[in-house]
């Protein structure tokens, strides 16, 4: 599987299926996280997210592009509600190693 579909699987299963057990395939135990709101660890990103699809039912990413090179990934997209109204815009940007997501930082812009 290329970068980019493993990041495309993975953001339709994670966040738009709200499969958080999915991290599983494609995050590493030791998942380095740089968004001081997430805590370490693959566990880390499922416990948060596992929640925040509690409090926010509707969460949906759509990936707007992707930019690959080596073992890094950008992935500019938008927070959307129900009706494809944009809450707000995202880059993350990932490091990935043996097929799986390693380390990640991002930068978000509120609308």
């Amino acid at each position: 599987m290329t970068n980019k579909e493993i990041i495309e699987n993975f953001y339709r299963e994670f966040f738009n299926e709200h499969n958080v057990d999915s991290a599983l395939k494609y995050i590493r135990e030791d998942y380095i996280q740089h968004n001081p709101g997430v805590a370490q660890g693959r566990q880390g990103i499922m416990d948060g997210f596992r929640e925040k699809f509690k409090v926010e039912p509707t969460f949906h990413l759509e990936i707007q592009m992707t930019i690959s090179e080596g073992d890094m990934i950008a992935v500019y997209l938008k927070n959307v509600d129900p009706e494809g109204n944009t809450k707000c815009r995202v880059v993350d940007i990932y490091r990935i190693q043996d097929g799986k997501l390693a380390e990640h930082w991002d930068v978000l812009q509120p609308c």
